[in-house]
């Protein structure tokens, strides 16, 4: 197996990497600069040059409420680039894996939402990327699009990240209590794509949409709550968090109330299922400040 993986320099992306690395697995790595998936010319270029065996696209533009004011960006991004990678790739007769969210759903649903379920974005980001989905689909019959939500890990900046900057400075802060999903480890989604990937490998007819979230719910205070209590082992700090509602916290996005993803599909076909949320908040915690002693 060969990966050419696209958007290496994202926390995703960096997270592929290094897991490949550790596995001994052929891997081309293509940050914005090498390709740009705006530019056909370089999408064909990163292919031919590569000549992978499978591709996985973690490029996508995730500025969920900038997108309000950058739909054009958004679509370009999340939508016209995957078009074209997925002609390009099917053109090369080389399956794609293409990352996708939670956002394409409207968060109504009182239970986990499976990829059966019919979608509707609330806001310009998500409808950016169900029409990524859409045009992967009618392209490159050769997919698997993975579906996942509240994406956390080492590399990159994410919500954890966020919160352990601020419990280095403040004393307690607001976070909504409102918004219910899954927080997902990027060590566990890059863990999940190499599963995909190796099954196509296979010639196995697992094509199409699949979700791939954290095991077990949690509201963004809940997930809060518990990168404060991990970091405070290395800091002794002990911010006080406050529960909000999403009207308290407007945002220019809006925001599905209900972002559960099923992931039991992903698990029969992949075999393989993320660690509890808990488990791996602390692992990444503890990963975090083990990188930031190495530093000093």
């Amino acid at each position: 197996m060969k990966l050419l993986v696209l958007g290496a320099q994202g926390q995703l992306g960096q997270e592929l990497a290094a897991l490949c690395a550790v596995r001994g697995i052929a891997t081309t790595l293509m940050t914005r600069r090498q390709c740009d998936l705006a530019n056909p010319g370089q999408i064909r270029a990163a292919i031919e040059g590569s000549s992978p065996s499978i591709i996985v696209n973690a490029a996508a533009y995730t500025k969920v409420d900038q997108a309000e004011k950058e739909a054009g960006l958004a679509q370009l991004a999340n939508c016209d680039g995957p078009a074209m990678l997925a002609q390009a790739s099917a053109d090369a007769g080389i399956p794609l894996i293409h990352v996708s969210t939670d956002y394409v759903f409207d968060g109504s649903k009182p239970s986990a939402y499976v990829e059966t379920d019919p979608v509707m974005p609330l806001g310009v980001y998500g409808l950016s990327k169900e029409a990524g989905e859409r045009a992967i689909r009618s392209i490159q019959d050769r997919h698997i699009i993975v579906r996942t939500a509240w994406v956390y890990g080492v590399y990159g900046r994410n919500f954890l990240k966020t919160m352990l900057d601020l419990a280095a400075t403040r004393e307690g802060w607001g976070v909504v209590n409102d918004q219910v999903g899954n927080p997902t480890g990027t060590a566990d989604l890059a863990e999940a794509l190499l599963a995909a990937a190796e099954k196509t490998s296979g010639n196995d007819t697992c094509w199409g949409t699949y979700h791939f979230a954290g095991q077990g719910d949690a509201t963004w205070f809940e997930f809060a709550e518990e990168i404060v209590a991990a970091q405070a082992a290395f800091t002794g700090k002990h911010p006080v968090l406050k529960a909000t509602t999403t009207e308290d916290y407007p945002t220019p996005a809006r925001r599905p109330r209900n972002s559960r993803l099923n992931s039991d599909l992903f698990a029969s076909v992949f075999g393989v299922r993320a660690l509890p949320w808990q488990t791996r908040t602390r692992n990444v915690v503890e990963a975090i400040f083990a990188q930031r002693r190495g530093r000093g």
